[in-house]
């Protein structure tokens, strides 16, 4: 097993914030077993290409324009994910797409991709998400642990005291 979930996004642009915050909140809730990887990608570009190579299944999570409500969650597979970050939100996406193209060049790229998008409400800087993108974490989290779950991967959930205390010391 060779996953990983891969969260990106701006952390001082409220929703753009949002994979980050996902993979935030997969890590302090849930115990993943060896081979599932982790990673608060931020706005990070081309230094991820090494992490993100020769993948059995890569995972993004990240904040992204499909013209749906605010706070929906879409899935994307395989090759929809590079034609969705032409239409860029943030310059980080530039960095993802180059990335995956990269990867694609040096074959590399991840046998099976997937991307857990959710639409934002708010872009403007400042921290934290929106009331309507923040209900919405809990939804991506949900459709990470059942991509997760579909790879035969499993997910033990932490008590509240272990979540408490493991935040504690982030």
């Amino acid at each position: 097993m060779n996953i990983l979930v891969l969260g990106i996004g701006n952390l001082l642009l409220s929703d753009e914030g949002v994979g980050v915050r996902v993979v935030e909140g997969l890590e302090r809730g849930y115990c993943l077993p060896s081979g599932v990887d982790t990673l608060d990608g931020g706005t990070s570009g081309m230094e991820l290409m090494e992490t993100m190579a020769k993948r059995e299944h890569l995972i993004v999570v990240d904040a992204v324009r499909t013209g749906a409500a605010p706070g929906s969650v879409v899935l994307l597979h395989d090759n929809q994910v590079p034609a969705l970050f032409t239409q860029k939100i943030s310059p980080h996406q530039l960095g993802l797409c180059d990335v995956l193209m990269a990867l694609r060049l040096t074959d590399e790229f991840p046998n099976r991709l997937t991307l857990v998008g959710i639409e934002p409400e708010s872009l403007a800087p400042g921290i934290g998400l929106s009331p309507t993108v923040n209900r919405a974490v809990a939804t991506a989290l949900e459709q990470v642990l059942t991509l997760l779950a579909a790879d035969g991967v499993s997910t033990v959930a932490r008590s509240p005291h272990d979540v408490l205390t493991h935040h504690a010391f982030l």
